[in-house]
């Protein structure tokens, strides 16, 4: 590898650093994913076993009936987890195409279930009809598990994290913000937080996560890349907001019979999945 590095220009060997970085990245992020799922599929196993118990227990029906109710509904949101899991470590691509961000939302929950719960964090969320995002999904749900999970941390002892997701018709950019009412970072600290190995993090937590100040710079070259905007907006005692502006996957036009907007595809984009209808 070194040997080939040589013959590449000094620019060119910047790119394949960062990509090598960004894999780097992505496996660290898989990591602490394996990390959290294995101790909810445990949960899962007990589940499963201790209603297969007493399903063996009990010869009538509606006991057995139930058991078998319990039993497939653990074992299909172990195969939903398990899904969500492959889907990021196989997708290494950078090809964007139209995505659903409120079905990322949702699969994003469903990995940090257990930890939010864990940590008494109350989610709420205020997700609005959108039109799809011209994104890459398996890099945007990165962001997005960095954000929920720094949301978290900021929350030691429990508290509410908002999630809201809209559409912008004038940009025509699809928003996305997450919220918590933690700690806040502190205003000479802000214009820093998105510099690589900042962090103002003391360590890992109770959790056994810390800080590498990775995350926030990886959630903004990831962002940057998708032609799209990050802001973060914090007060001390009152909590953080960071804000992600993506482009919409459809472009709003003016309705010839009703005036209303409506949605046409935008024209496609080299190496990207055009929208359809």
């Amino acid at each position: 590898m070194s040997g080939e590095n040589n013959e590449l220009t000094p620019q060119q060997q910047i790119e394949v650093l960062k990509t090598q970085l960004a894999q780097a990245r992505t496996l660290t992020a898989l990591g602490e994913l394996v990390g959290t799922t294995t101790h909810e599929f445990n949960n899962i196993l007990m589940t499963i076993i201790n209603y297969a118990k007493l399903g063996m227990r009990h010869r009538d029906s509606a006991t057995r009936e139930k058991a078998f109710d319990k039993i497939l509904a653990a074992s299909n949101r172990a195969a939903k987890i398990t899904n969500s899991v492959l889907g990021m470590a196989r997708n290494r691509t950078a090809d964007r195409e139209p995505t659903d961000l409120s079905g990322l939302i949702a699969d994003s929950f469903m990995l940090l279930e257990r930890e939010m719960n864990k940590y008494r964090i109350r989610v709420e969320q205020q997700i609005r009809p959108t039109p799809q995002a011209m994104v890459n999904g398996n890099q945007i749900q990165q962001v997005l598990l960095n954000l929920l999970i720094n949301a978290r941390q900021a929350m030691p002892n429990g508290g509410r994290l908002l999630i809201k997701l809209d559409y912008n018709a004038d940009e025509n950019m699809v928003e996305l913000v997450v919220r918590d009412y933690g700690c806040g970072i502190p205003a000479d600290k802000l214009p820093n937080i998105f510099e690589a190995f900042y962090t103002t993090k003391q360590g890992p937590d109770a959790s056994g996560k810390g800080g590498t100040g990775l995350g926030l710079s990886m959630c903004r070259d990831i962002i940057e890349a998708h032609k799209g905007r990050i802001r973060v907006d914090s007060t001390v005692g009152k909590g953080t907001a960071f804000t992600l502006k993506l482009p919409a996957a459809v472009k709003p036009v003016a309705s010839p019979t009703i005036g209303a907007p409506v949605f046409v595809p935008q024209i496609g984009i080299p190496g990207q999945t055009p929208v359809v209808g």
